[in-house]
């Protein structure tokens, strides 16, 4: 490029010149239309992913609500007797029925004391 420009005299170069501004300024109005147009598609595709997550941040709540209300309507309806499996005892052991485990029981005496400090003690009852 340009190096066919050694016949040409003053005029026919500004000739050229203004047909290369010309040119140029069309090749940059052609890509500032397609920047701006990829723009307007990119907050397109954004707004519909915003979208999107609202939607899926109130599926989340609506299911939390749920879960909230159906552990409210079973501890409402759990009776004293019965287990909650998933509140820790309170030495943090799980509570775990199993049906078919046998259960072994032993008994231990707690140490004797004197008689001054058994009648230290209230009695109750």
């Amino acid at each position: 490029m340009g190096e066919d420009l050694s016949g040409l005299n003053v005029k026919e170069l500004q000739s050229l010149e203004n047909q290369l501004e010309i040119s140029l300024r069309s090749v940059r109005t052609k890509k500032d239309h397609v920047l701006i147009d990829e723009i307007h598609e990119l907050n397109r595709k954004g707004s519909l992913v915003h979208q999107e997550n609202m939607e899926l941040y109130k599926k989340i709540s609506l299911i939390r609500q749920e879960n909230a209300e159906l552990y409210k309507k079973i501890y409402e309806t759990e009776g004293p007797s019965e287990v909650n499996r998933d509140s820790p005892t309170p030495y943090n052991f799980a509570v775990i029925e199993k049906t078919n485990v046998p259960v072994q029981l032993g008994l231990s005496t707690l140490p004797q004391h004197s008689d001054a400090e058994q009648s230290a003690a209230p009695k109750l009852g």
